[in-house]
């Protein structure tokens, strides 16, 4: 058996002051592992939107009642505050192991060899927007779950997930300047079809806020509008996504592009059809519990696939399959 590495303090120094420095000098992760690691990243922040969701369904939204502690007088919760206490302060953990997942990819991302910076500040950027919603979560419970911070609350979730999509996609890519697969046509309808897509979402945010789930047994403030109307107002931004969705995929067999946007965009119909019939399922069974937090996540999988069709309509040459691996990246310089 092996001895144990000696550790100088001069080690000790250097790891205190840049730990990620320290790690990337001993630690080389395969291509796959910083895949997997982004990946990971990715899904904690879907899974945190429907823990979310669930606790608004629940009623749980006030079941810790301020913050950051969950009682004046307790961190956790306690046996008086039930199940509600339970399911509110379980999400507030999962916020730890959400930060765990981006910390993984960020790591994951510095330590690769040879060194790039677009991961690692894509990585960067998704901690810094989990620690801005956690701060923000913090305000919706002292605020009383007002539907302008819940909605606010969201709109950054889906931000969390655009930014964590573009860093797993960017980890099966080099580093080349993007060579376009499409015409400047096809690529601006693709835009048309991201900008409804945020449109759609962000009018989601104001069918929750006006609508009957609020989040807590007790009286909360809803936004001034007509559930029904808005209600209508999200149906028809949903079929305009679908009809764009649609063109999309006929353009693009009309020019014969590419397989990969062919099949995002196949993909993204498919999507979007399932969450179609789960919307207006929902909506004319009043709103049951588990069909909205269905919805939930699919609002989450839909805009990961816009974005994943977005971003499929370039390539960089040299993916990480033909990046040098540890042996030959040894003797490439990396950068500052």
């Amino acid at each position: 058996m092996g001895g144990v590495p000696h550790v100088t303090r001069a080690d000790a120094v250097a790891a205190v002051r840049n730990p990620l420095a320290f790690i990337a000098a001993r630690w080389t992760p395969q291509p796959r592992t910083v895949r997997r690691a982004a990946l990971a990243a990715l899904v904690m922040s879907v899974i945190i939107v429907v823990t979310g969701g669930a606790v608004r369904l629940t009623g749980s939204g006030l079941g810790c009642p301020t913050w950051p502690k969950c009682t004046d007088d307790s961190l956790t919760t306690t046996g008086a505050m039930g199940v509600h206490g339970v399911i509110e302060f379980g999400n507030r953990m999962l916020t730890y192991v959400l930060c765990a997942a981006v910390g993984w990819a960020i790591v994951a991302a510095r330590s690769q060899k040879p060194f790039r910076r677009s991961l690692t500040r894509l990585g960067w950027a998704q901690f810094w927007i989990v620690m801005g919603n956690a701060v923000l979560g913090g305000i919706v419970v002292l605020v009383g779950l007002n539907p302008y911070t819940v909605a606010a609350h969201f709109l950054l979730s889906s931000a969390l997930i655009a930014v964590a999509t573009v860093m797993w996609q960017r980890t099966r890519e080099g580093d080349t300047t993007p060579r376009p697969l499409v015409g400047k046509a096809v690529q601006q309808l693709v835009w048309f079809l991201v900008a409804a897509s945020v449109l759609l979402i962000a009018v989601g945010t104001v069918v929750t806020g006006s609508g009957p789930h609020a989040g807590d047994s007790s009286e909360v403030e809803r936004m001034p509008l007509d559930w029904e109307t808005v209600s209508k107002l999200h149906a028809v931004l949903a079929w305009i996504v679908v009809t764009l969705t649609f063109a999309l995929w006929f353009v693009l067999k009309a020019v014969d592009a590419p397989r990969a946007p062919l099949a995002r965009t196949r993909e993204l119909f498919l999507v979007l059809l399932c969450q179609g019939v789960i919307g207006y399922v929902q909506y004319f069974t009043e709103l049951p519990e588990a069909l909205v937090a269905a919805h939930m996540l699919g609002s989450s999988v839909m805009w990961i696939w816009v974005l994943r069709v977005l971003l499929s309509l370039r390539e960089r040459p040299g993916t990480t399959a033909d990046l040098p691996g540890p042996a030959e990246a040894a003797a490439v310089p990396t950068r500052a």
